[in-house]
């Protein structure tokens, strides 16, 4: 065998598989064990064992990344070094209560190791500072708290534990390792069981515990109303409004002046109605419609106009950004503003001379748009219809402006018919309601909420709205640059998850087209969701094909969303309950009326802050459903049902209930008489010695075996 065939063997031979993940973590630890020195690209190559072309060419795409991120730099060619060896690191600090905290550095670089010894009573989320310890070979990066910078949260929710000379709370949360000791002085009149909120006052260097004040008494654990407000205080979201924003309120005057009028198209005797959810009182969009000659139709959407009356820099609009939105527990409504304006003045009731802020379509018989144009206006709403009674007519084809809204809802079909044309994805989800005991608001029952045609028709005419809203701002011509505005974005989806749901759904036998255009795959995905539509699978494949989008948030700079196929998206229809609604109103305002562009920075920090708060209130929405899930199932502890594996983790197995999509866990330790295997790119379980396998998506029967309402929990066995 000539040399050269050796070295072709050799090169075979060598090059192991690897996947980008793992060749970051390996390069960021040679670099940082070679810091402050620089490394050639000949060194990395040979350390690393990258002797195959591909794995040189990823080496070199991570390089390029990393100096794009700051993380290294290149002081000459061919050789890197970290950029910041200093061993000083600045982040956010994570709290476990198994005392294993990491602090998460700003730079996106390896967390780091903290153990509880050396956290100096940093709290989770806190922004601190850490020295690096000497780096030992083959173990993870550890450091030690030396400056706490920022204190993210120091008020804690819990149930308080009182004795004869002290007390504690007793918290939930998985960030504390120890109890808060209270002193009795600082009680507040708060008794043993009640359930309060604790700020932490102080946590000397010697004490194990934290020592803090009760600040509120939320009132007694279990009782609706107090466990509600504790969901609310454990996210950080208001559960009352202050006084002087009520006041500042009802200060404000319902009446609608001569000069409002004066200088809005009058809508009032044209037919307009809203529909929403039966239970609703803030309605934030109307729709009107109108022959205006011959095949040709005049649809207004029309939608609070807030902006008139929350003025920028107020004390309504501070206490309104402040919370970002409304949130919607199971039971009740925080509202982002006070009730005389979300419920009455601003409020589309039938009957009463509303301002709105619209936009008016001429839409032909084949559901073209002609044109639009966008308008301040006053309208007198005919009806106010909840989605049931639209659908009955719908089905029916009669009843109360049963031609208007069945021209309606031929429309909105065209429109949907082209957004799934264009890629949009269709997600219908299922959403779980309760039947609520309005006296002790104790679950009497669980239903559904189906996504009907009634609400596919009002969604169509509030996405064509917003639509047309980004695209009057944010389409310029000539290359002119668009000025500053509030977008809804949504990117693409994560490339690794999407090649998991491909890999995964191929055990039901599905595929999914995971390469070429975007279209290309919203269309497969599209189809995917089509094909699973009423089969046992249905739920699970959704919720895993949902994991593999990325969220949609807010920002200025526009990326267009994913979800929807459109280019240009923003959110201008939910003033009364959405604050970067009533920014994108006041802007558009502005820039309607020639007005310059506004300061980037400071719009984009707006949507951040309101992007963050969504997915607060999304969170808090979920825990009260969770809640109120436990509660229910509390009264049918011991009872057999039929389910489905929604979950798999190491520590266990979580089922959903079939009939009532209630979702508990099967811990590891009620499996059987196995040691299982957690398969995590297969998300399977898998006995060592029997080989019994829980995949998800399996069907289970299962027993409720405990329900933990303090720790919003069922425990299930397999049945």
């Amino acid at each position: 065998m000539g040399k050269k065939d050796k070295k072709v063997k050799k090169e075979k031979k060598g090059g192991k598989r690897m996947t980008k993940k793992q060749l970051v973590e390996k390069l960021t630890d040679l670099i940082q064990l070679n810091a402050p020195e620089s490394v050639s690209l000949k060194r990395i190559y040979a350390e690393l064992k990258l002797n195959t072309h591909p794995l040189k060419m990823l080496c070199l795409d991570i390089l390029q990344d990393m100096l794009t991120d700051d993380f290294i730099c290149e002081p000459e060619k061919g050789r890197y070094k970290l950029k910041n060896p200093d061993q000083i690191v600045t982040g956010t600090f994570q709290r476990k209560s198994n005392g294993k905290n990491s602090l998460l550095p700003e730079d996106g670089s390896t967390p780091i190791f903290v153990a509880e010894r050396n956290s100096a009573h940093a709290m989770n989320n806190d922004k601190v500072r850490v020295a690096l310890f000497a780096r030992r070979k083959n173990r993870e990066r550890e450091g030690e708290v030396i400056e706490i910078l920022e204190r993210a949260n120091d008020t804690f929710v819990g149930r308080l534990k009182v004795d004869r000379h002290y007390a504690f709370l007793l918290t939930e949360s998985r960030t504390l390792a120890n109890d808060i000791f209270i002193p009795k002085e600082r009680l507040k009149g708060a008794k043993d069981g009640d359930k309060v909120v604790v700020r932490v006052a102080e946590w000397p260097d010697d004490a194990k515990n934290p020592i803090g004040q009760v600040i509120d008494v939320l009132g007694r654990a279990g009782d609706n109303t107090t466990e509600m407000h504790a969901i609310l205080a454990e996210y950080g979201l208001p559960y009352s409004y202050p006084e002087n924003v009520e006041r500042a309120a009802e200060q404000i005057p319902a009446e609608i002046s001569a000069e409002d009028l004066a200088e809005r198209e009058d809508f009032r005797d044209v037919l307009t109605f809203t529909i929403d959810p039966k239970d609703a009182k803030d309605f934030d969009d109307a729709l009107s419609i109108r022959r205006v000659g011959d095949g040709l139709w005049e649809v207004g959407v029309h939608i609070a106009d807030v902006s008139h009356y929350v003025k920028e820099g107020s004390i309504i609009d501070k206490e309104a950004f402040k919370r970002a939105t409304s949130v919607y527990l199971v039971d009740r409504t925080v509202p982002m503003l006070p009730e005389r304006l979300c419920n009455f003045i601003c409020s589309l009731r039938p009957d009463e001379e509303k301002l709105a802020y619209s936009v008016i379509f001429r839409i032909d018989d084949k559901g073209n748009v002609r044109d639009s144009h966008i308008a301040h206006t006053v309208i007198r709403s005919n009806r106010r219809f909840t989605y049931e009674e639209v659908q009955d007519i719908l089905e029916a084809r009669q009843g109360e402006y049963a031609a208007e809204l069945m021209q309606l809802n031929t429309f909105a079909k065209i429109l949907r018919e082209r957004r799934m044309a264009a890629g949009a994805i269709n997600f219908d989800r299922m959403e779980v309601r309760f039947e609520i005991d309005e006296a002790t608001g104790r679950p009497l029952s669980v239903y559904f909420k189906v996504q009907k045609d009634a609400h596919k028709l009002i969604e169509e005419f509030m996405l064509l709205a917003n639509r047309t809203v980004a695209e009057r701002i944010g389409k310029v011509r000539g290359g002119a640059k668009p000025k500053v505005f509030p977008y809804r974005i949504h990117d693409l989806p994560d490339p690794e998850k999407l090649e998991d749901l491909k890999n995964f759904i191929v055990k039901f036998g599905y595929k999914l087209k995971t390469a070429g255009s975007k279209t290309d795959v919203s269309r497969s995905l599209n189809h995917l969701l089509d094909e699973i539509q009423g089969k046992k699978e249905e739920n699970l494949i959704e919720t895993v094909s949902l994991r593999a989008m990325q969220k949609a948030r807010y920002s200025t700079f526009n990326i267009g969303h994913y979800g929807l196929a459109f280019d240009y998206y923003t959110h201008f229809t939910s003033p009364i309950r959405r604050y970067p609604d009533l920014m994108v109103h006041r802007l558009l305002t502005r820039y309607l009326a020639g007005g310059r562009s506004v300061q980037q920075q400071k719009y984009e920090d707006k949507c951040e802050h309101c992007s963050d708060m969504e997915q607060v209130a999304a969170s808090a929405e979920r825990a009260s459903i969770k809640y109120k899930q436990v509660e229910f199932m509390s009264e049918h502890i011991g009872e057999v049902y039929d389910g489905t594996i929604s979950g798999i983790t190491e520590w266990g197995i979580y089922v959903e209930i079939n009939e009532n999509k209630c979702e508990g866990m099967v811990p590891m330790r009620d499996l059987g008489e196995d040691y299982y295997d957690f398969d995590e790119k297969n998300y399977c379980l898998i006995g060592r010695k029997r080989h019994k396998r829980f995949s998800l998506g399996d069907p289970v029967r299962i027993k409720v075996a405990r329900a933990n309402l303090e720790k919003k929990q069922l425990d299930f066995t397999i049945a």
